[in-house]
């Protein structure tokens, strides 16, 4: 009999018996085990109290009489069956702020990157090319973050090190938050937040109201030496309009490390312009995130046995 079970999801490329072995030494009293097989995952489930991945079937969780917490390793948790583990009695955990700290680094890379134009170092490098360029400060510019969620807050907070005017987007702007002024997803509001933004990040979910939010109008309204970031989903960005606005300088660059389509085809035109770098949707990647996923984990079953 086991109180855990991780099950064999990897994340990033991460081995999930690393997980389970840092549950094992975090300060809880349960049995932990690792579900190697389909054959596994269902013995174990069928005694375990909480099951620990990125996914569970809905079969497992009608067929478990003991499963009481599902916690997620991922922030979001859409793909679950979530109508199944509320109707059985489940609660479920995500890992939202697993993210924080590891993205906004990989957001602020790109930002200094480009400010500090090191595109033009790069480039001159290659050549064995000493000759001086100028770069500018981040110190005094304006950055709109869409998504106040943690990562988005985290974000925010290494920008308000740099002494950069934050603007916030989110849902329910009168919630306020960390940034310099926040505001909602009204038209008129974002495009003249945008009309004054150097740096655009996007770090929100993709929803109804976030899906092609960034258009070719946005493009039109963002100076001409504004920068895109998304680390959200690809599909928040019109991936046609933003092929036109690099290759018109309507904007002076992007960094995406999420694309639409995702893998971005290595014909794709995005690949080609000097003034769009993009990664492989990698940013979540950070050697702590079995740690952050722990702490959630041991927090979600404090919590239980505080109601109980």
């Amino acid at each position: 009999m086991t109180d855990i079970v991780v099950l064999n999801d990897k994340i990033h490329g991460l081995d999930p018996e690393a997980y389970a072995e840092t549950i094992r030494e975090a300060p809880i009293d349960a049995s932990v085990s690792l579900a190697r097989t389909p054959v596994e995952e269902r013995e174990l489930l069928m005694d375990a109290t909480v099951a620990t991945g990125y996914q569970i079937d809905a079969d497992l969780v009608e067929a478990s009489d003991t499963l009481d917490l599902f916690v997620c390793t991922f922030a979001g948790t859409d793909h679950l069956p979530l109508d199944t583990l509320e109707a059985e009695g489940v609660v479920v955990e995500s890992a939202s702020g697993v993210h924080g700290p590891n993205i906004s680094e990989q957001v602020l890379g790109y930002v200094l990157a480009n400010v500090r134009n090191l595109r033009q170092a790069w480039t001159q490098h290659d050549r064995s090319e000493w000759r001086h360029y100028q770069g500018g400060e981040l110190k005094g510019s304006t950055a709109t973050v869409v998504g106040m969620g943690p990562i988005g807050q985290t974000i925010i907070d290494r920008f308000n090190a740099f002494e950069v005017e934050t603007i916030g987007v989110r849902y329910t702007p009168e919630k306020g938050g960390n940034a310099d002024e926040v505001i909602g997803f009204e038209e008129d509001a974002l495009l003249e937040a945008f009309s004054r933004t150097d740096y655009l990040v996007l770090a929100c979910p993709l929803t109804p109201t976030t899906a092609g939010l960034i258009d070719e109008d946005v493009f039109l309204t963002l100076p001409t030496d504004a920068m895109l970031v998304n680390v959200a989903r690809g599909p928040v960005v019109d991936t046609d309009a933003l092929v036109t606005a690099l290759r018109g300088n309507d904007i002076d660059s992007a960094a995406l490390d999420v694309t639409d389509p995702e893998p971005l085809p290595a014909d794709h035109p995005l690949w080609t312009l000097g003034n769009c770098l993009v990664t492989p949707h990698n940013a979540g990647h950070t050697p702590q995130y079995w740690d952050r996923c722990t702490d959630i984990l041991v927090d979600a079953l404090d919590a239980i046995d505080a109601s109980s």
